[in-house]
């Protein structure tokens, strides 16, 4: 199968969709920042993106136009091209999506992070949608936490791992032209035992952290395929899912 995309519908086609029991969608949420010397902005994009295509090619279910900024305060100023939106910003947007789309009909929503600090600003978006639309079922999933093995891989170099070698071997599987292996510097994850948050400016001399230079094709693929094989039969499954009470009355 082909993945499902939600811009190449029209609205025929959307209602033929719900009509045959397809009410879910996939809202992949990314980012634009920095990613060390070596990667272009767009990984934690183009990450999800790739992710969501091979989840909707395997079950049918549509992917929403991927949201390209997210969170990205953390990253600071200190290394241009960073655009970032506020938390707040983040979590109303995927709240007023899903006013559409419980609009249409579509009444399963799974929000597919690519970036570890969208995460709490997706939460609420979550806990706003649930509130707002009680018959609604919204699931938030990130890359590295839809199957054991890829989040291993995620973490291996960096426990608050960025442009590390998980994220660098999955752009050289999907966009191998974007990537500058010449650049790529290994950094160690010097937050990993504070207290505090700090800014990336604060913990990396490039943007980087982990060992980006061990990064092969080969791992990305390998990455790229666990996750889309987990995420996949999470989501044959969510299509009936029904709540714990109508499972266990």
């Amino acid at each position: 199968m082909k993945p499902v995309l939600w811009q190449e519908l029209t609205w025929e086609d959307v209602a033929a969709l719900r009509d045959q029991g397809i009410t879910m969608a996939i809202l992949p949420v990314g980012a634009t920042e920095q990613h060390g010397p070596h990667l272009p902005l767009g990984v934690d994009t183009l990450s999800a993106e790739a992710v969501a295509l091979g989840a909707s090619a395997a079950t049918g279910i549509p992917v929403l136009p991927t949201l390209a900024y997210g969170c990205s305060l953390g990253h600071s100023p200190k290394w241009p091209g960073t655009i970032s939106l506020r938390p707040e910003t983040l979590s109303r947007l995927v709240l007023e999506i899903a006013e559409w789309l419980q609009a249409a009909g579509f009444e399963r929503l799974l929000i597919l992070n690519g970036h570890v600090t969208n995460w709490a600003p997706l939460r609420c978006g979550l806990e706003n949608i649930r509130h707002t639309y009680p018959h609604m079922r919204v699931a938030l999933r990130s890359l590295w936490d839809v199957a054991p093995e890829a989040r291993r891989q995620y973490h291996a170099d960096a426990e608050n791992f960025h442009a590390n070698c998980a994220e660098t071997s999955l752009m050289l599987s999907l966009r191998p032209d974007l990537v500058r292996m010449d650049k790529a510097v290994d950094e160690p994850d010097r937050s990993a035992h504070c207290f505090f948050a700090y800014q990336v400016c604060d913990e990396s001399r490039h943007g980087v952290v982990g060992s980006p230079s061990g990064a092969t094709p080969a791992q990305g693929a390998s990455l790229l395929q666990q996750c889309v094989t987990a995420l996949s039969a999470q989501l044959k499954a969510a299509l009936t899912e029904k709540t714990p009470l109508e499972t266990q009355p």
